[in-house]
């Protein structure tokens, strides 16, 4: 897959970018850690440029960002709330857990939007929870442009400075993956616990 992208990139520069960018968002498999470091690397040897990468990677992670929003809004609440009241006690959901996942993420939503673009797999996902809690669009497209921002251009730059050893960067993010993954496996594991507990309990 990495041999494609990066063929792909040098192949159509910076439409290249945005539209592997905006793939990666919708598709969290294709790995942001191969396509930014080297998007940097090739401001090294083509006429690209750092805050042009920037801008084109920045564009096509919003694109995907509200494909995957406009997502959650058709899977609102409100349906879940009554597939979950006719479906959920196969699964031991009631429709008011959902209510209650709904009211956490308008309580730290703001926060999670802007961490979570930081955060590999999570920052495709979480565009979804946004869509379906209805936040506010302009926010969600501002909190996205800054996070998305932040995590662009520190990948972006170290891919130029590093040249040739680009692939240094996703061996490093890669491993930082890992770690979060497993850290959010964890909290999933924890809260599946406290639910079947208290499932039980009552």
């Amino acid at each position: 897959m990495q041999a494609w992208i990066t063929d792909f990139m040098e192949q159509f520069g910076y439409i290249g970018i945005f539209l592997m960018i905006a793939l990666e968002n919708i598709f969290p498999p294709i790995p942001s850690e191969v396509i930014l470091p080297f998007g940097g690397f090739m401001t090294t040897y083509t006429s690209l440029t750092v805050p042009g990468v920037i801008v084109a990677a920045t564009a096509g992670s919003i694109v995907g960002a509200i494909v995957l929003y406009g997502i959650g809004r058709l899977l609102s609440v409100e349906r879940l709330e009554r597939i979950v009241d006719r479906w959920g006690g196969w699964l031991r959901v009631k429709p008011e857990d959902i209510a209650k996942a709904n009211r956490t993420f308008h309580r730290y939503g703001v926060w999670a939007v802007f961490f979570g673009r930081m955060i590999p797999l999570v920052r495709s996902l979480i565009s979804i929870p946004a869509g379906m809690a209805k936040m506010n669009i302009g926010l969600f497209v501002w909190l996205s442009v800054l996070g998305t921002l932040i995590w662009n251009t520190i990948l972006i730059s170290v891919g130029a400075a590093l040249g040739q050893s680009w692939e240094k960067v996703s061996e490093v993010i890669g491993m930082y993956a890992e770690v979060v993954y497993v850290i959010i496996a964890i909290i999933i594991l924890v809260a599946a616990v406290r639910f079947w507990k208290r499932r039980r309990a009552s």
